[in-house]
Parts: C-alpha cells; sequence; structure tokens
C-alpha cells in the first residue's frame, strides 16, 4: 500500500450515526476493510492521513457538516513534559508498574472497561460491552496490537490498547478505575507510551482525534508540541504560540 492507496480500500459499512463527541451532532465515520494483516510502513501511512483502527477494519471520520474531529499526534523527539506532565510522571511512576504484552480478553478488564465507562458518562460505541464486542474491538486487529497493563500493588487499575507502526504509535483506548483518579492514570498512559516510542526510536506517538467542544478529549491539547491534521495538514501547536505557521 502506496500514499493514496487507502482511498480505494473498499467500504463495508457506512451510514450517518450519533455523534459520540459532540451533543446533536451527525457522524459519518466510514469503515474500510485492509483484508489482511498491513505492515508497520502502511500502517504509519494510514495514521498520516487520519486513519484509527477499529477491530480488523480501518476509518476517518467524513461527517456531512461538521469538522471537528482532528487527528492529534505528539513529535516523540521534540517533546518534554513539563510542570504538572512531569509531576504526574514522577509520582505516577513510582506508584504505577506497566507491562507491555498481547492484548487480552477476561472478566477482569471487560468488568473495569464498562466501568470506566458508565462513571465517565462516555457514550462510545453503544452500552455495556460483553466479553465478545471487548475481542471484536481490540483483539481482532489489522495491524500489530499491543496491550499496556497498570497496576498499583499487584492491582489492575488500567489497560491501554495501542497499535504499532513501523515508527508510530497509535493509542486506540485507554480505560481505568477511577478510584484511582489522583494519579491521573489517563495522563500518565500518555507520557508512558512517549517514554516506549523514545526507546524503540519511534516518530510518533497518535493519540486519536482531538475534538475542541468535547470535555474528555481537552485533556489531549496539554500535550505540547503536537500536531494536528487540519485540512489535509498537519499543524503544529507548542507551548509559546499555540499555533505555528504550515
Amino acid at each position: 500500500m502506496t500514499s493514496r492507496q487507502h482511498e480505494n480500500l473498499p467500504i463495508v459499512h457506512d451510514g450517518v450515526e450519533t455523534c459520540p463527541y459532540l451533543e446533536g451532532r451527525i457522524a459519518r465515520m466510514p469503515l474500510q476493510k485492509p483484508g489482511r494483516r498491513l505492515t508497520g510502513r502502511e500502517f504509519d501511512d494510514l495514521l498520516t492521513h487520519g486513519y484509527r483502527r477499529y477491530g480488523p477494519l480501518v476509518y476517518r471520520t467524513r461527517c456531512p457538516s461538521c469538522e471537528g474531529c482532528e487527528a492529534i499526534r505528539i513529535p516523540v523527539a521534540e517533546f518534554t513534559p513539563r510542570r504538572t506532565l512531569a509531576r504526574t510522571l514522577r509520582k505516577s511512576g513510582t506508584a504505577i508498574s506497566a507491562t507491555v504484552g498481547p492484548p487480552v480478553v477476561d472478566d477482569e478488564r471487560v468488568t473495569l472497561f464498562n466501568r470506566h465507562r458508565d462513571e465517565r458518562e462516555l457514550n462510545l460505541h453503544g452500552g455495556t460491552f460483553s466479553d465478545l464486542d471487548y475481542a471484536l474491538w481490540f483483539i481482532h486487529t489489522c495491524a500489530e496490537t499491543v496491550e499496556i497493563a497498570y497496576r498499583v500493588d499487584g492491582k489492575l487499575i488500567g489497560v491501554a490498547i495501542c497499535d504499532l507502526g513501523e515508527k508510530s504509535l497509535s493509542a486506540v483506548y485507554t480505560y481505568y478505575d477511577p478510584d484511582f483518579e489522583p494519579l491521573s492514570p489517563g495522563s500518565y498512559s500518555v507520557l508512558y507510551q512517549w517514554q516506549l516510542c523514545k526507546q524503540w526510536g519511534f516518530d510518533y506517538v497518535y493519540l486519536g482525534f482531538y475534538v475542541g467542544g468535547s470535555p474528555h478529549m481537552q485533556y489531549k491539547a496539554r500535550f505540547r508540541p503536537h500536531e494536528r491534521l487540519i485540512d489535509g495538514r498537519w499543524r503544529r501547536f507548542d507551548d509559546a504560540a499555540g499555533a505555528s505557521a504550515d
């Protein structure tokens, strides 16, 4: 798959639905089928063009009257956690242990996943997930997919599902036990993924979509410098000026 061949991937489902991010909006996210396991380079190309993975399929938003979803990524070599994020890295890194391995579906993870969504009032992809729903979304994949399990004193308190390209990591979904909110597990997960990418020599951590009007997406803007895909071009947002020229 070379650049722009992603546009020719067959669409297996298309239609409009209620937007999971902005109230009162309509979303369109055509699902496309690669038909085989993607190479790391192919997956990087999809990420560059604003794609996300959903099970064995890929998609990017093509909403009829809204362009609120902006793909967002952290340039690994240029990012340095400052102030609050630096404190989070120190504090949470001391309390939380993390392990990287293949994604797992079991009662412990599915229960934690559903609790995280319910208590944070996240209306994403329908109601309560079963083991099968979890497997279809996370385990069945067209990319190299890993799970980062976060534990405190041996207790599973969070999970990050991540896809790996040749030079990029894509954060598919992170969920955690709300009781451990004081440890900022969501922000710490991003920082841990950034550390992994530094070790692996990766170029980018992709954080999915940034949606300015969604309160659940605001934390992503704190990781600066970052880049957002706007009108087909990646624009840089940094600490000093907010946004630089292309």
